[in-house]
């Protein structure tokens, strides 16, 4: 079945105007470069996405969600088959202590939802670019917080559609790591469960977290973030400045000179030129240091 047959059964099941063929990825993606969706949707509404979910699995096509684009590197060759992105899933409601959120809201604006509500917990997520989905994938964190510590309810749909309710005792989280990367499961909703706390002190601690972020962080630049994980007993920038590559480009991708932990485009970069820079990263890092650097970026799409 072609990506055109695709697209016109699936405008039978939902709303037309949320499908797009053959979509460039790297209108989406944060470091602006990736190849094309063949068919990529964005539902407003969760029975169409349990519609393009089934519809995937009785027809044998691939099936692809991302999050905003913010911790991901597309292949120049792009995606085959159905790409979803839940960016309309982005609501946002407090019942007291807890806030339920959808997946593709951004964890900014949840953090900034707590603070106006005195709740604590979720500081240190006042500077991760990320979607919820994402955070809770990736088991998102930094300055010392992480979702895991404030997470209490996930749903979520498995590959067949079925609508799942997952508890503390099923997410499995680790560093980076989570049940929703084991199952590959496509995220709902999040419930998180906060603290009282006083404005004034969430608020000095979300400007400390913030004014750090802007001094460390290239984020005058398209990138991914952070590209590597932090090898146990190192820090992945810190072995890169090390090995003398900040600065060091390959195409349009530049290793840093801010932060050596991060690759920006800055010049019209391809996701080649930033899998080329990566691997040159690895390779020099492991001959001067010994230690392998583990990307922290999901890599995905064709070669």
């Amino acid at each position: 079945m072609d990506a055109l047959q695709i697209v016109n059964e699936l405008k039978t099941k939902i709303d037309e105007k949320t499908i797009d063929l053959f979509f460039p990825l790297w209108k989406h993606t944060y470091t602006k470069t990736g190849g094309t969706a063949d068919i990529f949707i964005k539902p407003k509404h969760i029975q169409d996405l349990q519609l393009v979910i089934e519809y995937a699995q009785s027809n044998h096509i691939p099936l692809t969600v991302l999050g905003n684009g913010s911790n991901v590197l597309v292949r120049d060759k792009g995606l085959r088959g159905i790409v979803i992105t839940l960016e309309h899933f982005n609501t946002i409601a407090v019942e007291g202590n807890q806030i339920i959120a959808g997946s593709g809201a951004k964890i900014i604006d949840v953090s900034h939802t707590a603070l106006e509500h005195h709740l604590t917990g979720l500081e240190f997520a006042c500077g991760i670019p990320g979607s919820v989905g994402g955070a809770l994938v990736m088991n998102a964190g930094a300055y010392g917080g992480e979702t895991s510590t404030v997470l209490k309810k996930a749903t979520v749909f498995s590959h067949s559609g079925e609508l799942i309710d997952l508890e503390e005792k099923d997410f499995h989280f680790g560093y980076r790591k989570s049940v929703f990367t084991e199952k590959d499961y496509i995220i709902v909703e999040a419930l998180f469960e906060l603290q009282p706390g006083e404005h004034a002190k969430i608020k000095e601690e979300m400007d400390t977290f913030t004014a750090l972020r802007e001094a460390k962080q290239p984020l005058e630049y398209p990138s991914c973030g952070s590209v590597f994980k932090r090898p146990t007993g190192y820090f992945a920038g810190k072995l890169i400045q090390d090995s003398g590559l900040q600065g060091t480009r390959i195409g349009g991708a530049e290793i840093s000179t801010k932060h050596a932990g991060f690759i920006v485009n800055v010049d019209s970069a391809s996701s080649t030129d930033y899998l080329e820079l990566i691997q040159h990263a690895q390779d020099t890092v492991r001959e001067k240091f010994g230690v392998e650097l583990e990307t922290e970026v999901k890599i995905i799409g064709e070669d």
